[in-house]
């Protein structure tokens, strides 16, 4: 990608990422441009703005169910596997038809890796390691490089006018497949 003046990209984020920026979320964008850095630009970008929904804005690895307004960032996988069972309970999961959850596959990192599957898929066996800060800014530009979330990857859309894309054709499918919004 070639060096970028730090002080301008970062003055450029702030006011997308709520203004002001934490040392979290300065860490979490750094290391996604290290491990992006022969990535075209178009594609970093994308690459951070999906670690920006992904995360809810906090740019750095958190496991699922972790939402912004959570006090607690960092819940017990007990606390993480309850809220999931919980929800599953009362069908706010429709999409899901077995407990991927219950064996400690939910959901972590930058970007969300769950199943067992697709944490082999990247070479983590230990869960926990997908919110190590390199593992998971890795699994980003991996898993959105080479099309390991849902077999669509960066090269396959015309940045930047496939960001006005309908919905069925925007490149969100690269991380979220058919339910990406």
């Amino acid at each position: 990608m070639g060096k970028i003046d730090r002080q301008e990209f970062f003055a450029a984020l702030r006011p997308m990422l709520g203004g002001k920026l934490s040392q979290t979320q300065v860490e979490g964008i750094d290391a996604i441009l290290q491990a992006g850095g022969d990535l075209p630009p178009h594609h970093l970008a994308h690459c951070l703005a999906h670690v920006r929904r992904e995360t809810g804005g906090g740019m750095y690895p958190i496991k699922e169910t972790v939402m912004p307004s959570h006090k607690d960032k960092n819940p017990s996988d007990a606390e993480v596997i309850r809220r999931l069972d919980a929800a599953f309970a009362k069908g706010q999961l429709p999409w899901v038809k077995t407990p991927y959850w219950r064996g400690g596959a939910f959901g972590r990192g930058q970007i969300q890796v769950t199943h067992g599957d697709n944490y082999a898929k990247f070479g983590i066996s230990n869960y926990a390691d997908a919110l190590k800060l390199d593992v998971s800014a890795r699994v980003v530009v991996e898993g959105m490089s080479q099309g390991k979330f849902t077999g669509r990857k960066l090269s396959d859309y015309d940045f930047p006018a496939a960001l006005d894309a309908p919905p069925a054709r925007n490149p969100r499918r690269i991380v979220n497949g058919k339910d990406g919004s």
